[in-house]
Parts: C-alpha cells; sequence; structure tokens
C-alpha cells in the first residue's frame, strides 16, 4: 500500500525518526520515547512528529509514548526498509568515489540501511573495468542489463550537468523509478519517477545570506 495524499515533506521527516530510533535502540536500554523527546532529537516539533505518524495508524498512548521497538519497525515497513533495496551509482570521479565510501559504511554500520550498493557506471572509458572500494565500474551501455540483473531501484547521479539527463533517461528507460541527484541541473522526467536533488552550490549560496555583514 502506498499512501499518495501524504506530503513528501512528511516522507522526508520519517527517516529522520527512524535515524533517533536506530540510535536508541543500538545505544541503550530505552523502550518507550515521547513525541517531545522524538521531536527534540528529530529537530521538529512534537505536534508535527505525532501529526506525521497520524498519517500512518495509531502508534503511541497518550501519556506512555512510543515503544520504540514497535516504532522502528513500522517506520521500516513504511519506508520499504525491511527488506534489502539495490542502488546504482554513475559517475566515479571524485564526488561519486566519496559517495562510494560513505555509503558502503553507512550500510556496514547501520542495520537500518537496507539500501545496498551494487554497481557503477561511467562514460569513461579509462574508469570502465576498474574497482572502487571492490565495486566493479561498468559502461552506460550495460546499465539496462545491469538493471535487470541486479534489480536497481535506486540510481545516485554524481555526473556533470551536461550529462545527468542522458544517465536519466536511461535508467527511466530500464525501468528505474528513484534517482537522487547531485548533478547542478534539474531533470525532466515522467510523474512516475521520484527526484531527489542535492545541489551543494546552491546551498552553500543559500547559507552566504546569513553571514552577518561587517559595518565598512
Amino acid at each position: 500500500m502506498r499512501w499518495n495524499k501524504i506530503s513528501d515533506a512528511v516522507i522526508r521527516r520519517l527517516p529522520l525518526y527512524l535515524r533517533v530510533l536506530d540510535e536508541l535502540a543500538n545505544e541503550s536500554d530505552t523502550a518507550l520515547i515521547s513525541s517531545q523527546e522524538l521531536g527534540v532529537k528529530a529537530g521538529v516539533g512534537p505536534a508535527l512528529v505525532r501529526k506525521d505518524l497520524a498519517w500512518f495508524g495509531e502508534f503511541g498512548k497518550q501519556g506512555v509514548g512510543y515503544d520504540v521497538g514497535f516504532l522502528r519497525n513500522e517506520l521500516r515497513k513504511i519506508l520499504n526498509l525491511e527488506q534489502e533495496l539495490t542502488v546504482a551509482l554513475v559517475g566515479v570521479g571524485s564526488l561519486g568515489e566519496a559517495l562510494v565510501r560513505y555509503h558502503l559504511k553507512r550500510y556496514a554500520d547501520n542495520d537500518s540501511f537496507n539500501l545496498r550498493l551494487v554497481a557503477l557506471f561511467d562514460s569513461d572509458p579509462a574508469k570502465v573495468g576498474t574497482l572502487v572500494e571492490g565495486i566493479p565500474v561498468m559502461s552506460l551501455e550495460d546499465i539496462p542489463r545491469i538493471v535487470e540483473e541486479e534489480q536497481i531501484k535506486i540510481v545516485v547521479v554524481a555526473v556533470p550537468a551536461d550529462g545527468a539527463q542522458d544517465v536519466a533517461n536511461r535508467f527511466i528507460r530500464a525501468g528505474v523509478k528513484c534517482i537522487l541527484n547531485y548533478a547542478p541541473v534539474k531533470l525532466t522526467t515522467p510523474d512516475t519517477v521520484q527526484v531527489a536533488s542535492v545541489d551543494l552550490s546552491l546551498e552553500l549560496q543559500r547559507l552566504a545570506y546569513y553571514i552577518p555583514k561587517h559595518p565598512n
């Protein structure tokens, strides 16, 4: 079941709640957590926590709070993380290699992070056939075959802006419905494809606005 009427803003907060619950499960014997405590740790208000979770059912009891283990398992189910999902990454330059290392560490360290990086791709013939952290780099021409063989569900695009749309199109044609885009360009995709974009330069420019200005 998918909850089509739920906003993406709600979905974006669910992993924050899950991260808090993962930390509690791994680092303490805490069995219960209130919406106030969960909100503080996740950086949102308690009313928003209750409202977000209410979209998916009744998980807590008034005056008692949420059972950490139960809510953790329910969020994993809602986020499709109760089973392993396979991920591909395109572009093994400096950013791509850093993302590979980060992803593999998260997968190794967190049992709720059931997103396994299984395939790397690059358009540079000199990189095709090499290994990055033990994962072989393949040609873009191999995308349809590997998507089918590995049942790739998500692709991370870490290529220059001028190549991002072509990469996205190749994966869309191969049947991938979820794209994490690091390229500084807006991708054009069908409504059936979900895209999340991370533009480092735009975020840095946004933060620059908040730097105090020194008087002349």
